[in-house]
Order: structure tokens, then C-alpha cells, then sequence
């Protein structure tokens, strides 16, 4: 399924590069004055056939292989980009642009061997035979997962959500092999995933999309130790059971105590070999930017520091500061400014520890303005521009913040992973 490039946004570039894993010649056509330039993609091999480029600065290649030939020619990475992102047909249309601001298209739908990864057959196979009755119905839900209902698009739009996740991997890890500086990758998709649990669904998550992403890091590219930040209202569950008892990927989850689905205790760190890598730290209702600050730095950056990661994920929950307001289902009050800072100290973070190699997937978010003010500061973090978040929030629903139990939380999960 092609997506469409939309050539409009907020930021002050002229340019987007929409690359298709096509054979394309060099074409030029012109739009609002605005000359686009549509190029060969890079050789590559699928299913027998042979397809051969040129190579051009400021490209990105689109993978549409097979998982045996998923290397991405090192010669074909965008130097110039700053961001690469891919948007699920689900998201219905996006909105950015620039030579700073690249869009993977036609990105492979996960395979089930993908999926089967993170997942049990069984859940993926009923699933998929669902889809008749999905068809037949218009709706259906899915038995035990929170509720979680599936129309008859489910099943394939939730493989490409997984697959622009595995799509931003390979790039990001393509580029980081020929910069010092690689572009941070965002998925902006939908279903989410952090609540799917290895045998099902759960709380509109079909498929754990970064659960199956850091499988794919470490299976097709050899990133053997996976940094997941979480940092929705809601515990990622189906991420932390997904790596419970394994050593090498570090779940560390910020969440608002006591919400949906009622897990992630400070006390859950993991189990066998995993025990000390999962840190959940379950936040009181009311924290904010300070908190989210004094978190990042206190706890984030040292946990990483010491598990030295190769790749950094992160499970991006988008609400807002007036959520208690809008939101039914969460009482932070985080603003688009937190967002800026989240991702402006991620993205450092992962330039000291790990070659710049990251990737957000968009998890939640209930309001669709908050929604996109979030976003849209996240990649202004990410191509070092100014933030707009004093003209986009309200101090006025600010309220003190509860920092004495923030300090007393942060205290703890301290000496429980004894750092």
C-alpha cells in the first residue's frame, strides 16, 4: 500500500524526499513552486528480481524485502536527514516536511514469523481467521483483552503498524553505519502495542510493536542489548511481560500509579536472568515537567548508562498537561513542553551511548490537538529548532506538583536496582 507524501507542515523547510522501493528514473515536476525530485531507489534483490539505482545524496532506501536480505546498502543512507519516519495507513494522512524530514513509504508489512517473535501462533492465526467474521459483523471483540475490538482491516493494518517499526530499525541502524549523527526515527502508526501481551490483546493493542522491533534488532541486525523507555500514563504491560525474564533488553516504564491495566509495581523488576532489568516506577497523579525532569536525569540516564545499550526504544504516550480536563483516563499534567524535553534528552542520550540509533513509536493519546502539538514538538526536538510550547500551553491549569513523593519514588526504585 503506497502512503501518500502530504508536502504541508509546521516546519520552515522545502523539501521532502519520498522514496518508494520502485525502479524509478529521475523525474522532476514542480507544485506550489516547490521542485520534487523522484529517484532510483538503491539495488536490492526481491523475490528473484534485481532492481539498480544511483546514488544520490539526501536518499533514504525504503526496504520492501525479505527478512534474508534485509541489509541496507551502506552507501545509500540519507546523511543530510535529521528525522525518518513512517506513518501507518491507520493515521490516515501526515503532515511534515523538509530535506530534514524524510518519510519511509512502502515499508513491508510485518511477517508473522515477525510477529511470532513476541507473540503465540495461536493468538496470530485465530486473529487472522477472525477477520471473516470481522468482515461479516463490521466489529468484533476480542475475548479477554480489555475490550479490544477488530474490524476487517484489523489484522493486516496491525502487520504494517509492526512493520514501519522494523522499517525505522533498518534505516536507523543503515545510517548510524555511516554517521556519527543518524536521524531519529519516529513510527507514527496505529494500532499501538505496549498493552498486547505475548498470548493476545489487550487494551486496544493488537500487536506489541516495539516489543517485536527490539526482537528484530537483535535477530536481523545483531543489536544484542535494547533500552525501551516507556513513558505512557498507562504501564506497558505487554512489553514488560514480553521481556520479563530476559537479561538483555531493559523495560524501564514511567506511569501513572494506580491506572489501567493496574500493573508495573516498583517491585516488579523482572524475574530468573531478567530480574534488575525491568524498572517500573508507578508516578502519583499530578506529576509534570519537573517530575518528568528530575526522573529523566536521577533514574533514565543512569540505568542507561549502565546497561550500555545498542539501541534505544521508546514507547511514546502522547496526553497533556490539562489530561485530568480532557482525558478521562489520566491525571498527569505533562505539557507539550515535557515532550519537547523528553525527546531532546533522549535523542542525546542515545548519541553518548549507543551511536545516535533510536526510535519512537507513538503509543497513546485521547485528545487529537494535544495529540498533535506533542508530536509535532518531539520532531522540533529532534531537528534542534526553538520549542512553541510557551504559546501552546496554559499555565493556568498547572497545579503543584506532589515532588516530595516523586523524590521518595525515585529514593526507592534507587535502592531496590542499587544505583
Amino acid at each position: 500500500m503506497e502512503l501518500p507524501a502530504v508536502c504541508l507542515g509546521p516546519f520552515g523547510c522545502n523539501l521532502l524526499f519520498c522514496v518508494r522501493p520502485h525502479n524509478y528514473s529521475h523525474k522532476k515536476y514542480s507544485r506550489n513552486g516547490i521542485a520534487f525530485k523522484y529517484i532510483d531507489g538503491p539495488k536490492y534483490i526481491e523475490s528473484g528480481k534485481e532492481h539498480s539505482s544511483t546514488s544520490v545524496r539526501g536518499t533514504i532506501y525504503c526496504s520492501n524485502q525479505q527478512e534474508k536480505n534485509v541489509g541496507l546498502p551502506s552507501d545509500h543512507i540519507p546523511v543530510s536527514a535529521k528525522v525518518v519516519y513512517a506513518a501507518a495507513p491507520a493515521m490516515s494522512h501526515n503532515q511534515f516536511r523538509g530535506l530534514d524530514v524524510v518519510e519511509i513509504q512502502n515499508f513491508r508489512p510485518a511477517t508473522t514469523d515477525d510477529i511470532g517473535s513476541v507473540h503465540a501462533m495461536p493468538y496470530i492465526s485465530g486473529l487472522e481467521k477472525a477477520m471473516d467474521q470481522a468482515s461479516e459483523k463490521g466489529l468484533i471483540f476480542i475475548d479477554g483483552s480489555g475490550p479490544t475490538y477488530a474490524t476487517a482491516t484489523t489484522f493486516q493494518e496491525s502487520l504494517l503498524a509492526a512493520g514501519a517499526g522494523i522499517s525505522l530499525v533498518d534505516s536507523v541502524v543503515a545510517a548510524s553505519k555511516v554517521s556519527k549523527d543518524p536521524p531519529v526515527a519516529f513510527a507514527l502508526i496505529r494500532p499501538p502495542g505496549h498493552h498486547a501481551i505475548p498470548k493476545g490483546a489487550m487494551g486496544f493493542c493488537v500487536f506489541g510493536n516495539i516489543a517485536i522491533a527490539a526482537r528484530y534488532a537483535q535477530r536481523m541486525h545483531g543489536l544484542k542489548r535494547v533500552f525501551i523507555i516507556d513513558f505512557d500514563v498507562h504501564h506497558g504491560n505487554g512489553t514488560n511481560d514480553a521481556f520479563y525474564e530476559d537479561p538483555d533488553i531493559f523495560f524501564l516504564s514511567t506511569h501513572q500509579a494506580g491506572s489501567y491495566p493496574g500493573t508495573g509495581k516498583i517491585d516488579q523488576i523482572g524475574c530468573g536472568r531478567g530480574e534488575g532489568s525491568t524498572l517500573n516506577l508507578p508516578l502519583p497523579g499530578g506529576s509534570g515537567d519537573t517530575a518528568m525532569r528530575t526522573v529523566f536525569d536521577e533514574v533514565i540516564v543512569p540505568c542507561a548508562q549502565r546497561f550500555k545499550p545498542d539501541i534505544i526504544l521508546v514507547s511514546a504516550g502522547i496526553f497533556r498537561y490539562d489530561a485530568h480536563l480532557l482525558d478521562p483516563l489520566a491525571s498527569f499534567q505533562f505539557t507539550t513542553g515535557t515532550y519537547y524535553m523528553l525527546a531532546s534528552k533522549i535523542k542525546q542520550l542515545a548519541k553518548d551511548l549507543c551511536g545516535g540509533r533510536c526510535v519512537f513509536f507513538l503509543e497513546g493519546g485521547y485528545n487529537l490537538s494535544s495529540l498533535s502539538n506533542s508530536v509535532v514538538e518531539s520532531f522540533r526536538a529532534f531537528l534542534g529548532e526553538r520549542s512553541l510550547a510557551a504559546e501552546l500551553d496554559d499555565p493556568s491549569y498547572l497545579h503543584e506538583e506532589p515532588l516530595n513523593k516523586v523524590k521518595q519514588l525515585i529514593e526507592k526504585v534507587k535502592h531496590i536496582h542499587s544505583f
